[in-house]
């Protein structure tokens, strides 16, 4: 039933697999036949704090029973206190426009990045450039950044201009040019393989950028909201970037992007908005996401749920030498790439019948983005599971 309904009534951008998930209970998923799943993927990155999360809910609840939505032409408590809450949990002095999605927050990273060239210049600069096998979304001009060719189809053309992709950090040096006014990166490369930079290469690339007047634009759609095991990645790598953009994880599952800047007078009344961005149902859900993930990360228990999950990781690395080549990420975001194409694919099905949700990156990189609040339970759990599935190969 549910998938003829799909197949009639919504459009064909997904090549689905038709399970009928009914419920949830932190990292694990319950179908319509009471089938229970270990989730790795917490819907690609977002579910931070779990599934049936109750005491998400129960803000949620108390939300929409008093206002869900005003429109930004009018204060929302709940956003001026969550933009308050990620300027203090990140420790820079910014201030943030509140979106839908990480594409959105990218697009407005964007903005910013385009009208500061034209505004603090003599000679307007515009150009961005990123690096290939990168991901910043599906928009048109989003994808237009996004470093994979096999996203610029031609059927979505033309794309706008301005945008140059380099193959490694150290070619970003030679490609700035006078029309350069930003460079915009991924900390680890989510959609590309669950690939890290170095910390000396970015940091030195930062001071570099600053030397040079070209903002450093870092996308934290994937890494950020304690996903790396510090609340950005950015952090993690010690540095001070101009823009930072977040969303998945932010609102555990509500939809909500972020840019955060600290060139905080760069935009003006009608520079940039959102009829839904910031409105009081998805700020109130972010802002009890982040009481849980900062009581969480500050009594050591994220620590503890990465070291576990790594070990565990590690051992299935060991096991499988002729499945597996490297162990790839870091914190909660994790991959294991296999030996070819063919064999990752065998993995992920086998690993769905197995009853253990995980994803693909790249070519051939098996993807892990677990709840953060998983238990070592469900841990054990799923890597018993995704064992099988493995040896089923």
């Amino acid at each position: 039933m549910l998938e003829q309904l799909d197949k009639d009534y919504v459009l064909n951008t997904y090549a689905r697999n038709y399970v009928n998930f009914k419920r949830g209970e932190n990292a694990t998923l319950f179908d319509d036949k009471d089938n229970n799943y270990i989730d790795f993927t917490a819907g690609i990155g977002v579910v931070s704090v779990g599934h049936g999360n109750k005491q998400v809910a129960d803000a949620i609840y108390e939300q929409v029973s008093n206002i869900t939505h005003i429109s930004n032409l009018y204060a929302i408590e709940p956003q001026a206190l969550l933009a308050q809450k990620i300027a203090q949990l990140s420790g820079y002095d910014v201030a943030t426009f509140f979106a839908n999605s990480g594409a959105e927050a990218n697009e407005g990273a964007i903005k910013i990045a385009r009208k500061y060239g034209q505004t603090k210049f003599a000679n307007k600069k515009y150009k961005v450039i990123t690096l290939e096998h990168s991901f910043h979304g599906r928009t048109i001009t989003t994808v237009r950044a996004t470093g994979q060719d096999k996203f610029h189809s031609p059927n979505f053309s033309p794309y706008p201009e301005g945008f140059s992709y380099n193959k490694q950090i150290n070619d970003i040096y030679n490609s700035i040019d006078e029309e350069t006014v930003a460079v915009m990166i991924e900390l680890v490369q989510g959609e590309g393989g669950v690939q890290p930079f170095e910390k000396e290469e970015i940091q030195k690339l930062a001071k570099f950028l600053k030397e040079k007047e070209v903002l450093f634009i870092i996308d934290e759609v994937q890494t950020g909201i304690f996903r790396s095991g510090e609340f950005l990645a950015s952090n993690l790598y010690e540095i001070e970037p101009d823009i930072i953009t977040i969303a998945k994880g932010l609102g555990g599952g509500v939809p909500i992007g972020a840019v955060l800047t600290k060139h905080k007078d760069i935009f003006s009344p009608g520079d940039h908005g959102s009829t839904f961005g910031g409105n009081y149902l998805v700020t109130r859900a972010s802002l009890e996401v982040l009481k849980i993930l900062d009581e969480y990360k500050n009594k050591g228990a994220l620590d503890e749920a990465i070291i576990y999950f790594e070990s565990k990781l590690s051992a299935l690395f060991e096991k499988y030498p002729n499945i597996f080549i490297s162990k790839v990420g870091l914190g909660l975001m994790r991959g294991l790439r296999a030996k070819d194409e063919a064999t990752l694919a065998a993995i992920i099905k086998n690993a769905f019948e197995q009853g253990v949700l995980v994803l693909k990156s790249g070519r051939n990189t098996l993807r892990f983005l677990p709840v953060l609040t998983i238990t070592k339970e469900e841990i054990d759990e799923g890597f018993k599971r995704l064992d099988d599935a493995i040896s089923k190969i």
